[in-house]
């Protein structure tokens, strides 16, 4: 029996050790991983520059509190201050604490400024977080059922409407947060003329632009950052997920103007910036540079995108069109098959790891480091999956 919590559907799978993009069960079964911790592991499992990394800093130092300076949370900082262009950074455990820290560093900058303005605008579709404020930034009902009264001051504007979100930035409008490239509603890209007529109208009316970059940043759609990608640079950088490769780290970048709006005692985190996930985040954008996981991610990127295109083309009963930006690709799958059906097939008879996404899509974030032969396996592991059904479809009718 497990005395866990019961609020995770797992599946029946144990995984005891993984090194790159495999993982291995009890019993030493190895699993192709194309979900990578959902976007988390950029460099893949057990890579051996953040295990040194992180055993080294472990020998020396664990934790000191924010009481004090810590030397490699000042490197982390410098490091992706030099590395953004932006000035300050704040350091937490996770995405969804980097976004309260957002939303809440927005209302403060906006009190500090004298303005009475306090909404935080969202796209439908988004997802930001589980906690309370992030929750309400997140427009989705079944998140939300049971948990109510969530906190007021949000609103929310149609993703990818330009019109709507003019007429949405209105005067009690302190942030607009958005994610460049949407993951859990079934990986849906930002228009960039979107984001650029946000960055037009925020800048016009005084309101924050927070880019969300929990799942789409650090590498993930090629560059370090996704607002590199579009070219419009945001007020506020939130990150997550791949930043320390599998450790809990969450951060937030910002100008220093923004970032003197919190004074001592306006905001924190026990562990927030604590010295090893501190370390394995340097490590891992260490590694970025010496591998060269930018022009990696493109080209995988666009053989991925090409496999799936010839796989939908080639069963268009089952699959729609792939969408995404570098190695976060969303498969639609016809709603008369389950996108969840699927990913259990690919676990249980081709021991690949795949997850279902919002509007009934496969989800695709495998480490960065993923290969073309890991991209055939999966893809005809499908194939053979779409054959599969479309014998049964055929049998069915014939009788």
């Amino acid at each position: 029996m497990s005395h866990l919590f019961e609020n995770y559907s797992r599946a029946p799978v144990t995984f005891v050790s993984g090194k790159g993009c495999e993982l291995f069960d009890a019993q030493g079964q190895a699993y192709l991983d194309f979900i990578g911790g959902i976007a988390v592991c950029a460099l893949g499992h057990a890579d051996p520059a953040i295990a040194q990394a992180v055993s080294r800093q472990a020998q020396s130092l664990v934790h000191v509190s924010n009481l004090f300076r810590s030397e490699v949370s000042e490197k982390l900082a410098g490091e992706l201050c030099r590395r953004s262009g932006f000035d300050r950074a704040f350091f937490c455990n996770s995405g969804t604490e980097a976004n309260e820290a957002a939303i809440k560093l927005a209302r403060k900058f906006a009190f500090r400024s004298g303005s009475k303005r306090h909404v935080v605008v969202s796209c439908s579709g988004g997802f930001h977080g589980r906690t309370l404020g992030a929750l309400a930034a997140t427009p989705n009902e079944a998140y939300h059922e049971g948990f109510g009264p969530l906190p007021g001051g949000f609103a929310v504007t149609p993703f990818n409407d330009v019109r709507a979100l003019d007429a949405a930035l209105g005067p009690d409008v302190a942030a607009f947060i958005v994610e460049p490239v949407q993951g859990e509603s079934g990986v849906h890209v930002a228009d960039a003329a979107f984001l650029q007529a946000a960055r037009k109208l925020c800048t016009e009316r005084g309101i924050l632009l927070i880019f969300d970059e929990i799942q789409c940043g650090m590498g993930r759609i090629g560059p370090t950052f996704a607002f590199e990608h579009f070219g419009v640079r945001p007020d506020i950088v939130t990150l997550a997920k791949a930043l320390a490769n599998g450790l809990p780290i969450g951060a937030v970048l910002t100008t220093e103007a923004i970032a003197a709006a919190f004074k001592p005692g306006d905001h924190g985190s026990t562990f927030g910036g604590s010295p090893v996930p501190c370390a394995a985040a340097l490590a891992h954008l260490q590694q970025r540079d010496a591998l060269g996981l930018h022009s990696q991610t493109d080209t995988m990127s666009s053989y991925f995108l090409n496999a799936l295109r010839e796989l939908a083309q080639e069963f268009p009963e089952l699959f729609g069109e792939p969408r995404g930006l570098g190695l976060l690709i969303g498969l639609p799958v016809n709603e008369a098959v389950k996108a969840s059906e699927i990913v259990d097939a690919l676990r249980s008879d081709a021991m690949m790891l795949v997850n279902a996404a919002g509007g009934n899509t496969l989800r695709f974030a495998p480490p960065l480091i993923v290969e073309i032969a890991h991209v055939d396996k999966l893809v005809q592991a499908l194939r053979a999956f779409a054959q599969s059904r479309v014998k049964e479809s055929v049998a069915a009718a014939g009788q």
